[in-house]
């Protein structure tokens, strides 16, 4: 299976909407958001994906009740601060990353198959004690000026990492 995984949206919604439509073209079932939506006037704009979504929120995000109600209201999950998710076998630790102590941790403690983060705006994939992490980048490209999402093969744990 194909798993979109996205972060640090930061309410650019031109680059919301071509990252929808990647996902919707390589059809994933599911996609991971790693928090920093930032506010719920974006969330209409996820509406055209044709995939589950399952987020965390970020540092940067306010109005929380808020944009977990809107998403909601179109299928979408917002967990809170961390999601445990488990797919086909894999287990799947998602947080935003901003508290790096607690990042390291979850990496290194080898509970997880992978661990999802956001934050660093910068696209990064690696293993560390058997545990796949993935950084998809910014969504946004407000700091590296590269736009990215990533996509995740379940199957082989390969990740592509496609500029916007």
């Amino acid at each position: 299976m194909l798993l979109g995984v996205m972060a640090d949206t930061h309410d650019r919604l031109p680059l919301i909407d071509r990252a929808i439509a990647r996902f919707n073209e390589r059809k994933v079932p599911l996609v991971l958001h790693a928090g920093d939506f930032i506010a719920p006037f974006v969330v209409p704009r996820f509406k055209p994906l044709k995939a589950r979504l399952i987020g965390v929120f970020g540092n940067n995000d306010a109005e929380l009740e808020i944009l977990r109600r809107k998403f909601a209201e179109i299928n979408g999950e917002i967990r809170g601060r961390f999601a445990e998710i488990s797919i086909e076998e894999l287990k799947i630790a998602m947080l935003h990353g901003q508290e790096e102590e607690l990042l390291k941790s979850l990496i290194s403690m080898g509970s997880y198959d992978i661990v999802v983060h956001g934050h660093t705006h910068e696209a990064k994939t690696y293993e560390k004690n058997g545990t796949l992490v993935i950084n998809p980048g910014e969504t946004c490209g407000y700091l590296t000026g590269k736009p990215t999402i990533a996509v995740l093969d379940t199957e082989t744990l390969g990740v592509e990492v496609t500029q916007l």
